[in-house]
């Protein structure tokens, strides 16, 4: 009998224990689970708001100018920027609240990845990603500005001036967003200033083959405005 009873106080001990423990998970498991569904219902919304952003300001319409729609097209996509950089800010909403469930649930070493991989990356890839889209548009811009001044100058090489400070640009843009991507700093740094090089002296050697014609007829206009006054 002994025997049987102490089995059966250890039984029910062990029940009790259960028990207890789950009584004092659950309010935090609910709790968790409470936190993160508020956490996706923000962060629809947030994803709702910002495509509507970009639909109020014509992104979309910005970039079809620039001939960025044939390219993601060839790719099987549609271009929609705002539900692309919706898509990753709502992840992000996303992703800090689930943090916030998991420290309810003391889950230290997921939250540690979550910290370091995710919350410390993705910011990084939403700047970068809005750069590039930015200087698309600024990029078709200063093409159609320097080619149509250069143009008005009578100056040569027109489209291939307006070729350098487009891709110039673009390329700058590209930079900056590996940057921020920390995609090999060191090169991204070296590639740079030898663009910048590049792209300095194809400028000076085109301004300078291309406005010699200009700048003799002025100098010889000149001469005979002096000679005339003599």
């Amino acid at each position: 009998m002994n025997v049987l009873e102490n089995w059966g106080q250890g039984f029910t001990e062990s029940l009790l224990s259960v028990w207890y423990g789950v009584l004092d998970f659950l309010p935090g498991f609910v709790g968790a689970i409470a936190i993160f569904i508020l956490g996706w219902l923000l962060a629809t919304l947030i994803e709702k708001l910002v495509e509507g952003i970009f639909k109020s300001f014509k992104v979309d319409t910005l970039l079809k100018s620039t001939g960025v729609e044939d390219v993601i097209e060839r790719s099987g996509h549609t271009l929609n920027s705002g539900k692309f950089v919706g898509a990753l800010i709502k992840w992000f909403v996303i992703t800090v609240f689930l943090v916030a469930s998991f420290n309810v649930l003391h889950l230290t070493d997921v939250n540690l990845f979550l910290n370091n991989v995710v919350l410390s990356y993705l910011p990084q890839v939403i700047i970068a990603v809005l750069v590039l889209m930015v200087a698309v548009v600024i990029a078709d811009v200063v093409q159609k500005f320097v080619t149509a001044s250069v143009r008005a100058a009578h100056i040569k090489s027109a489209l291939l001036l307006g070729a350098i400070a487009k891709w110039a640009i673009l390329i700058f843009a590209v930079l900056i967003a590996m940057d921020h991507l920390q995609i090999g700093a060191y090169i991204v740094n070296t590639v740079f200033m030898g663009i910048v090089a590049g792209a300095a002296l194809a400028f000076g050697l085109s301004f300078g083959l291309g406005g010699r014609d200009v700048a003799s007829k002025m100098l010889e206009k000149g001469v005979h405005t002096l000679s005339d006054k003599e």
